[in-house]
């Protein structure tokens, strides 16, 4: 019992801990992020247009699929005519802000952890601390922050492709008119419980870029073991913000949602 605690338990817990304390740490430099500008638009630019044109096709497609599942569903009942209305409320509230950070996770965290990961193992990290050099400061700080930023603004990107890709399907495929289409988007996202839907969306988007950001470095900073190691960081990762992603969505959904 205690070698099984030794093998799962305390590493899991050692990981949550550290994870935590460095995103503390790292709110800690935040005084420094006029002097780290330039560092976290790079962070910002690789995260935002550097996966524009994953997110673009991914988007876009997804709209078209919800659109012809959501309008072959309703037109059983006479009321494909709404998919305008439902589709607002999915992408804005759920669909965009999970898709986009599973994306992201997937293309930037891999990355960067195993750039984190790759420094750790060739000791660059320990020569940042001998420089006294905060690494928190010169590497952390930056990719939470740039991440965090564009992690929203790629959410509303992608609901509003998405919201395009479900009237082009309904449009060409299920006859729906496009003003009618656009007219219920607008109705819905100008009341209440549609800017309550993109409220919540753009949280979900803020804290999966904040919890992807701060995972990714966390784990490159606890690699060990060279090459082999910063395999197993980027897989570890990758699928620690998946599961972080899911985990945190549900619980936004059922305390915004009750």
């Amino acid at each position: 019992m205690i070698r099984l605690y030794r093998k799962t338990v305390e590493p899991f817990l050692y990981a949550i801990g550290y994870t935590v304390l460095l995103l503390f740490r790292a709110i800690g430099q935040s005084h420094h992020l006029y002097f780290k500008r330039r560092e976290i638009l790079e962070q910002m630019f690789i995260a935002g247009v550097g996966s524009l044109f994953v997110v673009s096709i991914v988007s876009i497609f997804t709209g078209m699929i919800l659109g012809l599942n959501t309008g072959l569903g309703l037109r059983d009942f006479g009321a494909e005519g709404q998919i305008g209305l439902l589709l607002t409320i999915t992408l804005t509230r759920e669909m965009s802000p999970f898709m986009t950070s599973l994306i992201l996770a997937a293309s930037v965290g891999s990355a960067m952890a195993a750039e984190i990961g790759t420094m750790k193992v060739s000791e660059e990290i320990d020569a940042l601390e001998v420089m006294s050099i905060s690494p928190v400061r010169y590497l952390v700080m930056p990719r939470i922050v740039g991440f965090s930023i564009m992690v929203p603004v790629l959410c509303v990107y992608s609901a509003a492709l998405g919201i395009l890709g479900g009237g082009i399907v309904g449009h060409f495929q299920l006859g729906i008119d496009m003003i009618s289409y656009f007219q219920d988007v607008y109705y819905r996202i100008s009341s209440v419980p549609g800017l309550k839907d993109l409220y919540v969306g753009l949280l979900k988007g803020y804290v999966f870029g904040l919890s992807i950001a701060t995972i990714s470095c966390s784990q490159g900073l606890r690699t060990e073991g060279g090459a082999i190691g910063v395999g197993q960081t980027t897989r570890k990762a990758v699928v620690t913000s998946f599961l972080m992603v899911i985990f945190s969505g549900y619980v936004l959904t059922a305390l915004f949602y009750k």
